[in-house]
């Protein structure tokens, strides 16, 4: 049974949301943060592991300088003032993914400190977020728990572990507590972690494939009533991965504090486990605070020292802003501003860049993407990326139409089983037998038929009146069953009553 909530206006109406994000950034490193093994994904469990990812006795890490300088730049990217000295820290916690009983991260000494970035939200505003901290450290191995309901610890039988995962390197980044998004945090929530993913991607330090857990975040969310100025009791939705799911994540712990504050209750500090089926979230653990993991400095690792020199080094090799690319794109493509912010906002400025270098043109990657796969996403409720159309796919079912093979209607049904699974557009078509009827003779006689039904309209036709071709190709589209090229048959029908166009 899920908790009591408000209405999101109501809670809107008694108090003012405080945000703050932990987003965690997997880096794409070969190898591991501490250790020479292989940093993959997909591998058959606990195959990727060395004596070092699992805290045998008399093991020494060595830090991945790769994975330092990535972590500079995310820094950089973030407007982060980076420290020319930091170090590592154990943070002691017990938990069966953790076999050391401690994680490798950095704690008071992080690499990159102080920075910010401005969101901008689907209407044009622009809300600048400030961060508070970037910081190296190590992923946990990954719990699978067997014979329960929900996949989630509570009544199982019995847990897996992999420690495939275990030690790779992560950048935790830290924003500062963020206020007077009102309304707006959950979509605020939504597109700063979209922020934060487009960044990593584009730096190019990250996969940053949130299905595959290379970013994730922890969403906190506590409520102030109207015109207070201390914070309230936090709560912190642990693991979400996917933006809309941190969108819905952050509105329901809106509403779930509104109800427990309104009723006279007080907030929990805990920990939250987010369910995508229900759109809620349940209690998790107590909320610890710094002092509960015991935190020292790692006696095993030295300082890590970003001279100035390699600081700049690594600033003059960072791409192109993201901002800067969209500008650039946005008018490479020749789309209006409307038409741009539409795709920034559907999340497919990616797709439709990768579309048009696979050979799609501006305009036809743009109709495919967001005029038939945004929408389906909608409807089923996912991300676009997550239908699992390639922009080669895309290339391929537009050449189809363009070839004459299939109209847009039949190329929609194709697309469908492009979705399905059904293979390769080509390979969907020919299998469905969606093939455009072109042939100037099957369509005279779906014409003839089509006429000899409808006489009174053929001599509407002849009148002048031209418009009412139109239901003449009907009668043919429907003999055909849609089928036919709709252009070829208005043609052919003009043709045979002695009309002109």
């Amino acid at each position: 049974m899920s908790d009591p909530t408000l209405s999101f206006d109501e809670a809107m109406e008694q108090f003012d949301p405080v945000l703050g994000f932990e987003v965690h950034v997997e880096l794409n490193t070969k190898t591991k943060m501490f250790s020479s093994a292989p940093n993959a994904f997909g591998d058959d469990p606990n195959t990727n592991v060395n004596e070092v990812d699992l805290g045998l006795p008399g093991v020494l890490p060595v830090v991945n300088k790769a994975a330092v300088e990535s972590s500079i730049k995310i820094g950089l990217a973030l407007n982060c003032e980076i420290a020319e000295s930091c170090r590592f820290a154990r943070k002691n916690y017990f938990y069966p993914d953790t076999p050391k009983n401690f994680q490798t991260s950095q704690y008071d000494e992080p690499i990159a400190h102080d920075g910010w970035i401005d969101i901008e939200l689907e209407d044009g505003e622009v809300f600048r977020v400030e961060i508070e901290r970037a910081h190296m450290e190590e992923d946990a191995g990954k719990l699978t728990h067997m014979g329960g309901a929900t996949g989630r610890i509570q009544g199982a039988e019995y847990s897996l572990v992999d420690y495939n995962r275990a030690g790779v390197p992560l950048v935790e980044i830290v924003t500062k507590p963020i206020v007077g998004a009102g309304r707006r945090a959950p979509e605020l929530a939504r597109a700063y972690v979209s922020a934060i993913r487009e960044i990593v991607k584009n730096l190019g330090v990250s996969d940053a494939r949130m299905e595959r857990g290379n970013v994730r975040c922890d969403a906190n969310v506590s409520l102030m009533p109207k015109g207070a100025t201390k914070f309230g009791i936090r709560s912190e939705t642990k693991n979400v991965n996917s933006l809309r799911s941190v969108e819905h994540a952050v509105r329901h712990e809106i509403q779930r504090h509104a109800a427990v504050l309104a009723g006279g209750g007080t907030v929990t500090q805990e920990t939250r486990h987010w369910h995508e089926d229900t759109r809620t979230t349940t209690a998790g653990r107590p909320k610890s605070d710094a002092d509960d993991y015991r935190y020292f400095p790692e006696p095993d690792l030295v300082p890590v020292v970003a001279t100035r020199e390699w600081v700049e080094s690594i600033r003059a090799q960072l791409p192109e802003p993201p901002a800067e690319r969209r500008k650039r794109l946005k008018a490479a493509w020749g789309y209006s501003d409307p038409e741009f912010r539409d795709v920034v906002n559907a999340g497919v400025v990616d797709a439709i860049e990768e579309t048009i270098s696979a050979g799609a043109t501006p305009a036809a990657a743009r109709k495919w993407w967001m005029g038939e796969i945004v929408g389906r996403a909608k409807v089923a409720d996912v991300e676009p990326a997550e239908l699992g159309v390639t922009p080669e796919a895309i290339v391929e079912l537009n050449g189809l139409v363009e070839g004459g093979k299939l109209n847009n209607k039949m190329a929609a049904q194709v697309l469908d089983g492009v979705i399905a699974g059904e293979g390769t557009p080509t390979q969907v078509m020919e299998a469905r037998g969606l093939v455009l009827v072109s042939d100037d003779g099957a369509l005279l006689e779906a014409i003839d038929s089509a006429l000899a039904a409808q006489p009174e309209v053929a001599e509407k036709i002849r009148g002048g009146k031209v418009q009412a071709v139109g239901a003449i190709v009907g009668g043919v589209m429907k003999a055909t069953r849609g089928q036919a090229d709709a252009g070829r048959v208005r043609e052919l029908i003009l043709e045979k009553l002695g009309v002109n166009a």
